[in-house]
């Protein structure tokens, strides 16, 4: 019997928070991949199609600059940079960078490696659309305010973030990773000037049953 797709990812980030260490089992999970010892979870064939559909939705962006938080092997932020935004992408994982790179050698993204919990300052209010992706939800509960405010102070003004999450009701305990977002979770984006645009829940058509938050959350 096949073992789960995110065995790799659960056993190494147990050994690094046993350790204290809230994303070293990033860079852990990356370089077992990289030598074909593990899988990554999150990796795709294609960019997730709930920023897909948003990003269509949203209108064009010539000339407007985006940042793709924990952008692992860079599906996404590949997408984003071909529908014409100047794209930064960061990952915490240095080997994850790497990967992303080599995947992708003619690409126009500018791949960085930077901690959420720790971001460069030149990044504070400077991107016009920030796109954050299951990222927050991967670092356990006693960050995650940190986390989420630190995605938030990277939108411009008059710029858009977009939140991409797992659903976790409210006082349901999680075994994480991941430890999906609650309702309050969510809502707590809009800080330091940004507003709610739009909260939904949606199912991802590609995998039965999976349900997400997708929100938009601007800056005047």
């Amino acid at each position: 019997m096949s073992r789960p797709h995110d065995a790799d990812a659960s056993r190494l980030a147990a050994r690094s928070l046993a350790r204290g260490d809230v994303t070293g089992w990033f860079e852990d999970l990356y370089v077992e991949a990289a030598g074909g010892e593990a899988v990554v979870p999150w990796d795709a064939p294609e960019a997730n199609p709930l920023i897909v559909d948003a990003l269509a939705a949203a209108g064009t962006a010539a000339g407007r600059s985006a940042l793709v938080v924990g952008c692992g092997l860079g599906r996404d932020a590949e997408h984003v940079a071909s529908l014409g935004f100047a794209t930064t992408a960061f990952d915490v994982s240095p080997t994850g960078i790497d990967s992303a790179r080599a995947r992708f050698p003619e690409s126009a993204v500018d791949y960085v490696v930077a901690d959420l919990l720790d971001l460069p300052n030149r990044w504070h209010n400077t991107f016009d659309l920030v796109v954050e992706s299951i990222t927050v939800q991967s670092m356990p509960l006693s960050v995650r305010d940190e986390a989420i405010a630190a995605v938030a102070g990277t939108v411009a003004p008059g710029g858009r973030l977009l939140v991409i999450s797992g659903v976790r009701a409210d006082g349901v305990d999680v075994d994480g990773p991941p430890w999906p977002l609650t309702r309050a979770e969510i809502d707590s984006f809009a800080t330091g000037g940004l507003t709610t645009t739009s909260i939904e829940q949606i199912e991802r058509a590609d995998i039965p049953g999976a349900r997400r938050w997708r929100a938009w959350f601007d800056r005047a």
